[in-house]
């Protein structure tokens, strides 16, 4: 089995199949499909391995020229890495002489799960403490290092390898992820990791080879393959139907609020479903009662330089100037020179009011009725 390869049990999807189980066989035969986001993030992480063994002071092969996405937005975000990396590893230094510092480095866990196998981004081995650092590149949600299953399982691979030479007590993980402004870390016990791995780990990963445990909906969902034609999560957002739609007033508080919980969950699914139908009837299938049409077209230039050309010698210019928006002049100056240039011409409008769960870690605006409270109560 080659380094590239993926593990049926990989440590990047553990959160999945450490929650459902099933998950993993209902997956098998589905289409890995790549998008430019996981592209993107195989780019930087190239670019951050290069980055840290140049600093270390190990053989390196600049990347660069081969990088499909670059930009200095990565040239920031991978410096950032490096700078963090490289603290971690200084501070082992305070506890042993001699840390040992391994870049993207396989690990194999498949003492609980079998053949269970992947890839660290930094590992630093020291007495006392193990560390195991992630570099996260994506924008979409902010990944927490804390009971993280896949930092989890790097831990275990990283203690069997290391496990006799060091004498470990704990091991600390650390997230790092730069464009969402977030460096996570948490740490555990050694003792504690292992009775995970023994009570938790192998029996859920042994269930999730065999096909059986069962199914369970919730965040882990949004990465499953088989999420389209998955019945518990068709079931779980058909609950909502037992809720008769009536005019919102006449619902409950209760009720809108159960609704509100699963409302996102349930729009996501629904798109779900339409993009599968969709992909199988431009396969071949017939689903009842439906048809494939062509959709609305936008008119477009077949030759933009020939148009180009034969407006600009009809006498008249065909270009417009347009300042670029603040996402992509900051990738195209980079944050720390965009901040240094422009940081006095930006301005943040107050954000439309959003509902969103107490979970969230966005303060609470301030209402019409709790600025009346506060002056009632300063009365």
């Amino acid at each position: 089995m080659s380094a590239a390869s993926h593990a049926v049990l990989s440590a990047s999807s553990s959160d999945r199949w450490l929650h459902c189980p099933p998950s993993v066989r209902l997956s098998e035969g589905f289409e890995d499909k790549g998008s430019d986001y996981a592209l993107e993030g195989t780019c930087a992480h190239a670019l951050a391995e290069y980055k840290l063994r140049k600093a270390l002071g190990y053989p390196a092969r600049d990347p660069t020229e081969d990088l499909a996405f670059y930009n200095e937005e990565m040239e920031e975000a991978t410096d950032g890495y490096v700078a963090y990396v490289l603290e971690k590893v200084e501070a082992a230094r305070q506890a042993c002489p001699d840390p040992v510092v391994l870049v993207e480095q396989r690990v194999d866990y498949s003492r609980w799960v079998r053949q269970g196998f992947g890839t660290s981004d930094a590992l630093i081995i020291a007495d006392g403490t193990l560390r195991i650092i992630d570099l996260k590149y994506g924008t979409g949600i902010a990944v927490s290092a804390e009971d993280n299953p896949q930092l989890k399982c790097y831990s275990l691979g990283a203690l069997e390898l290391f496990d006799d030479i060091y004498d470990i007590d704990s091991v600390a993980m650390s997230i790092y992820q730069p464009r969402r402004q977030n460096v996570s870390e948490w740490q555990i016990s050694k003792k504690d990791l292992l009775a995970w791995a023994d009570e938790v780990l192998k029996p859920t990963a042994e269930l999730a080879w065999d096909g059986k445990g069962e199914f369970s909906c919730g965040p882990w969902c949004r990465f499953c393959k088989a999420k389209t034609i998955c019945r518990k999560r068709a079931e779980e957002n058909l609950k909502l139907a037992q809720h008769e739609f009536n005019l919102p007033p006449e619902l409950s508080d209760a009720e809108i609020e159960v609704i509100l919980s699963q409302v996102d969950e349930l729009v996501s699914w629904a798109s779900d479903i339409k993009e599968y139908a969709l992909q199988q009837a431009l396969s071949g299938k017939e689903w009842h009662g439906f048809k494939l049409v062509e959709g609305r077209s936008v008119r477009k230039y077949a030759n933009e330089t020939a148009v180009a050309k034969t407006v600009e010698e009809a006498g008249f210019d065909p270009y417009e100037r347009k300042l670029l928006g603040i996402t992509a002049m900051q990738k195209l100056l980079g944050k720390n020179r965009f901040n240094e240039l422009l940081s006095g011409f930006v301005e943040k409008p107050q954000g439309k009011p959003t509902l969103v769960p107490d979970s969230d870690k966005r303060p609470a605006m301030n209402t019409a009725k709790n600025d009346f409270k506060e002056v009632k109560n300063h009365e």
